[in-house]
């Protein structure tokens, strides 16, 4: 039941059953954030979506090593081999050196993803660190001659490499449409064709990031840092690709053609993508000018949201759609996952005041079938929280005395709980911004206001009891009234 975890290969466009290179260890490299602005929604969805497997396979007790790289290098402005480093752009307006630049957005892009219980990965590179291990690559994919050098810089040529392989496999383009719609170059362009891309580039003498090499001094191109860094670590062979379904093309299909052309074979044996955060229906991201950034998620200070979420409500929301789907930004949307994330871990604290009866009137062996079902089918997350919120009647049934639960079934659904809700999902019960002290108030004057409910109810003084429950309903707190005692929640 429990490791029969099946993934969508985008390779291959089929779920297949996940079997690891080498048994119970798993290699995972995801494509990180460049580092030039703070962290937006779209940054999120592929932070949440890979913590969500990442979470799952060491809940299936595999040993992972979980690999997400720092872009600070050789990232330029429209993702093509022309134009400023985006870094050094940035660099440049705030008057600032590059890496002070890269410091500042690692940290806050951190700190964001700290705040959203994203657990970081077991290795961080960055493209500045592994500058010598690129170079190695550019040199090998000369050597296997699918690569030539101009002016300084060096290139890959892909209709040589598209004559051998099949260039465009992952995004499945047609090397013959690429060249149809590529635009022809003129005789000043350094490369040969249009869809060859960048291994490595000559600095200009203003570029502010330059190292020397074989070839002058320059800087690594975008697409060679994943390709050097995770063969680094992982491997030449290694289980799972993961990243942004804008980075299949032409950023993965690039790693792609750089692996088999350095090592004789392709890397990655799985490969996933997210797909995007959209808002009024386009791509939500840095160029396009049309993103949210976390922290104004967080305090509410941008002119299209109604309020402030919590990380919570933000991870939740992200959750509630299946990884693979769009997702789109709407203040419905994020209020409604808020009143729904209530609801559940509401839940696990009735949960966990549930007394156990001689007999089991519940199934609490199908609904852990269903919660394993719904994650061994490629991680479906939505489906997973579906069942959970089934479970959420039947603990406030048991709750209600409408239904009884045996120890050993009760030990299950609180363990089933933890797993679920808090280590695979990684909710936290304690929501930002709402801070322990308010809360431990807010319970203190409840308390106080049962017993003086009770106090009148033991005195038959019925007028005053019902008074109590009638005014705080119409503030929306319901009292309930079980066997175990009075309880209370916001409705």
């Amino acid at each position: 039941m429990k490791n029969t975890l099946s993934i969508y290969n985008t390779l291959s466009r089929k779920k297949e059953v996940f079997e690891p290179l080498h048994a119970g260890k798993v290699g995972m490299y995801v494509c990180g954030p460049t580092v030039y602005g703070d962290a937006h929604l779209g940054h999120t969805r592929p932070a949440i979506t890979f913590d969500l497997l990442y979470r799952y396979l060491m809940h299936l007790e595999y040993k992972v090593r979980y690999v997400r790289n720092i872009t600070d290098v050789g990232h330029l402005v429209g993702d093509a081999d022309e134009g400023e480093d985006k870094i050094a752009k940035k660099a440049k307006l705030d008057e600032v050196e590059p890496m002070e630049v890269v410091q500042k957005y690692t940290n806050n892009y951190r700190n964001d993803m700290r705040k959203l219980n994203v657990l970081p990965p077991n290795i961080e590179p960055t493209a500045t660190g592994h500058i010598i291990e690129q170079i190695e690559e550019v040199k090998k994919i000369l050597e296997a001659g699918y690569a030539y050098e101009s002016n300084g810089s060096v290139y890959f040529d892909v209709e040589k490499f598209a004559k051998n392989h099949d260039y465009g496999k992952l995004s499945g383009r047609r090397i013959e449409d690429l060249l149809e719609n590529t635009r022809q170059l003129d005789g000043q362009n350094e490369k040969r064709s249009g869809l060859d891309f960048a291994l490595w580039k000559n600095a200009a003498p203003e570029h502010l990031m330059r190292w020397p090499s074989p070839w002058g001094i320059g800087f690594p191109g975008w697409h060679m840092e994943c390709s050097a860094m995770s063969t680094k670590y992982l491997g030449k062979e290694f289980d799972i690709h993961g990243g942004g379904m804008d980075l299949m093309f032409p950023h993965h299909e690039a790693e792609i053609a750089q692996c088999v052309a350095s090592n004789g074979h392709e890397s990655a044996r799985y490969w996933m993508h997210n797909n995007m955060v959209t808002i009024n229906g386009q791509k939500m991201g840095k160029s396009l000018g049309n993103f949210i950034t976390l922290e104004q998620f967080f305090n509410g200070e941008h002119d299209l949201l109604e309020q402030a979420y919590s990380p919570m409500t933000i991870r939740f929301f992200i959750l509630q759609a299946h990884y693979r789907s769009t997702l789109d930004f709407s203040n419905e949307a994020l209020q409604a996952a808020e009143k729904g994330m209530e609801r559940l871990l509401k839940a696990t604290t009735v949960l966990q005041t549930l007394t156990a009866s001689n007999e089991s009137t519940v199934d609490v062996n199908a609904l852990e079938a269903k919660c394993y079902a719904a994650m061994n089918d490629d991680i479906n997350s939505p489906i997973l929280i579906a069942h959970l919120f089934d479970g959420v009647k039947m603990i406030n049934s048991i709750s209600d005395g409408k239904a009884t639960i045996n120890a050993d079934d009760l030990a299950k659904l609180q363990q089933l709980y933890q797993a679920f809700v808090f280590d695979i999902l990684g909710l936290e019960a304690t929501e930002a911004g709402s801070s322990n002290d308010d809360s431990e108030k807010m319970d203190g004057v409840m308390q106080l206001l049962l017993e003086m409910r009770q106090s009148a109810k033991t005195n038959k003084d019925w007028a005053t009891a019902d008074k109590i429950r009638d005014e705080l309903k119409s503030i929306g707190i319901e009292i309930k009234d079980t066997k175990e005692g009075a309880t209370w929640e916001l409705k």
